[in-house]
């Protein structure tokens, strides 16, 4: 059956509220979260996250620079991948704080040795940078930041609650557990944009975005074992 010409096309917010809806993590799937929210993980998963996020920050980074030279046609799908990147450097500015709140040393974020599990998030997201249309890997990316920014809420409650971690420590859950405008209305953009154009593809970017939502388990996961 031919699509009817005359039926409404789907707007980017449509598009985007149905991937974080559809595409939302099982509640209880992340059970490093679910322990440090009731205060049960050891201090030392801190220091891990660290130490990870370290690698994870500096591979995103770069994913998203790669995106947004890919979409250089396409301004308002580039101008949200720019976003992303400045927001990594920023992002990672904030986890100082918490390195040095569990006493970790230049030497240390150097010298770490990542685990498989917690790399695998930014290893996928290269492969989407490298061959993925990037209106679709704005979609998977803003419904998994959903998830990543309710676990970044819940953490950053649960520094302060039950581990007395200072402000500085804190900072970098703080930095993405608030609403980030700027990054909605740029998503709303480029979805719109790849809408107009033809180029988004939801089937594909939940496809993408159910993986995303995996491996961003398998890192909490990984950092609590």
């Amino acid at each position: 059956m031919r699509p009817d010409p005359d039926a409404p096309r789907p707007t980017a917010a449509a598009v985007l509220d149905d991937a974080v809806r559809e595409l939302a993590p099982d509640t209880g799937a992340n059970r490093l979260v679910s322990r440090i929210e009731a205060g049960e993980a050891p201090r030392s998963v801190f220091a891990t996250f660290a130490l990870e996020q370290h690698q994870v920050i500096a591979a995103d980074r770069l994913s998203f620079q790669h995106l947004a030279r890919r979409a250089d046609g396409d301004p308002p799908v580039a101008d949200f991948f720019d976003l992303l990147a400045q927001g990594e450097a920023l992002a990672l500015k904030q986890l100082a704080g918490l390195a040095d709140a569990c006493g970790l040393t230049d030497r240390d974020l150097a010298g770490y040795q990542p685990r498989p599990g917690c790399q695998a998030y930014p290893s996928y997201a290269a492969r989407l940078a490298l061959g993925a249309e990037p209106t679709d890997v704005a979609i998977a990316l803003t419904a998994n930041f959903a998830a990543w920014g309710g676990y970044c809420r819940v953490v950053e409650a649960a520094m302060r609650d039950h581990y007395a971690f200072p402000d500085a420590a804190r900072a970098f859950f703080a930095f993405f557990a608030e609403p980030a405008p700027a990054v909605h209305e740029r998503a709303r953009a480029a979805v719109q944009h790849g809408l107009d154009t033809g180029q988004a593809r939801p089937a594909a970017a939940h496809r993408y975005g159910r993986l995303l939502q995996a491996y961003e388990l398998m890192f909490w996961n990984s950092v609590g074992d």
